[in-house]
């Protein structure tokens, strides 16, 4: 049987030629790999009292979003932030200010590393996108967001020789299955799995969807990201989500070790119970820890409002205290494209919030950038 690695920063994905791979199972195309569901119980004592934990953690993180009157403060703010952390699972890495400034200027500006975390931020919203308007997961859907994160036309696997493989010690530890038809396959069962009628707790499901979209690993790069992707993407599908926030990426950052030890057990040893548990938990302590985020950042929202009601000597607006909200680096442009303000009343009016503490100037370049930094310490924590 095949492995996966238990350290994520010492896995990549390599095509036959460019590494010499030793000729044992672990090179061998998990073909094999079964069709879901498995067959095992999956709901036990344990996953079930589990399930109970975190669809109750869901629901008050999904009544928290309701809260906040503008959503886009927390669809661009909070997603950026599971793009930031998912992408980190890769090794690439941006900071908040380089993340949000990005997103504020002109993202060819920023470095390529903040360039893949904005690419995943647009594939999540347009896979969101997608499900308002009415499409449903699929193989399509699948490899659109990942064409995105990689910013090429993607598709499903052709070439064979594809490894997972532990650079420390240059050595294969999983082989996934080969061949376009038979991956085509495992993933159509894998959507008829997710749209299946049946009484098995929605966020069960979900743990089998990632661990076997993962054991598939349909596409040439990106499987990680997109994998990502459509576990907040399923929420949403299933209703337990409004908005898609919830920083899952996060919980794998913390428990990198424990994801990857029970990706490989369910692959050697069917340890499904296990492994529903672990991703579970992830989901109850990241609700938790989102709904404590977007709580503070509705407090600051209502306290800042306020604060600028009395203290602004010109341009106050609801709007504008949301835009700084929404766009935590924000400059002239941006209220001009909100409809705020022209030109110089935008000016004007960014000048003044800079005045009474709320925003902190920047020049970059040949021009200014007005930065909340309650909000980006507030996202940082």
């Amino acid at each position: 049987m095949p492995l996966m690695d238990a350290h994520i920063d010492d896995v990549t994905t390599l095509a036959t030629g460019q590494v010499p791979l030793p000729l044992d199972f672990r090179s061998t195309p998990y073909n094999l790999l079964p069709l879901i569901p498995p067959k095992v119980e999956l709901e036990t004592k344990r996953t079930l009292k589990k399930a109970i934990a975190a669809n109750k953690a869901l629901a008050e993180l999904r009544t928290a979003g309701d809260l906040i009157p503008n959503q886009g403060i927390l669809i661009r703010a909070i997603i950026l932030q599971e793009a930031k952390m998912s992408s980190e699972i890769e090794n690439i890495v941006t900071t908040n200010d380089e993340l949000y400034r990005a997103f504020s200027e002109d993202p060819e500006k920023a470095t390529p590393e903040t360039k893949e975390v904005l690419r995943y931020e647009e594939a999540l919203w347009h896979g969101y996108n997608e499900l308002l308007a009415g499409s449903p997961l699929s193989v399509s859907v699948f490899v659109e967001i990942v064409s995105i994160i990689k910013e090429q036309d993607m598709n499903i696997r052709r070439t064979p020789g594809t490894r997972i493989v532990n650079r420390k010690i240059n050595a294969p530890i999983y082989a996934p299955p080969e061949g376009e038809s038979l991956i085509r396959e495992k993933l159509e069962n894998l959507i008829a799995y997710i749209y299946a009628e049946d009484d098995v707790d929605p966020l069960i499901k979900m743990a089998v969807m990632h661990y076997q979209f993962e054991a598939i690993h349909p596409f040439p790069d990106g499987n990680g990201r997109t994998g990502r992707v459509l576990n907040i993407l399923y929420l949403v599908c299933c209703q337990l989500l409004g908005i898609p926030v919830l920083y899952l990426s996060r919980y794998i950052i913390q428990n990198k070790s424990v994801y990857y030890e029970g990706l490989r057990r369910v692959t050697e040893e069917q340890a499904w119970e296990d492994w529903v548990v672990y991703l579970l938990e992830g989901i109850e302590q990241t609700a938790i820890y989102t709904k404590s985020k977007i709580i503070s950042i509705r407090e600051a929202l209502v306290k800042a409002t306020d604060y600028a009601r009395v203290t602004m000597r010109k341009g106050y607006s609801k709007e504008l205290i949301e835009l700084i909200f929404q766009q935590p680096c924000t400059r002239i442009a941006t209220l001009e494209k909100a409809g705020i303000a022209k030109r110089d009343a935008a000016s004007l009016y960014l000048r003044e919030l800079e005045r009474i503490g709320m925003l902190a100037r920047v020049k970059i370049g040949r021009e200014m950038l007005f930065i909340n930094k309650q909000l980006l310490d507030l996202l940082s924590t």
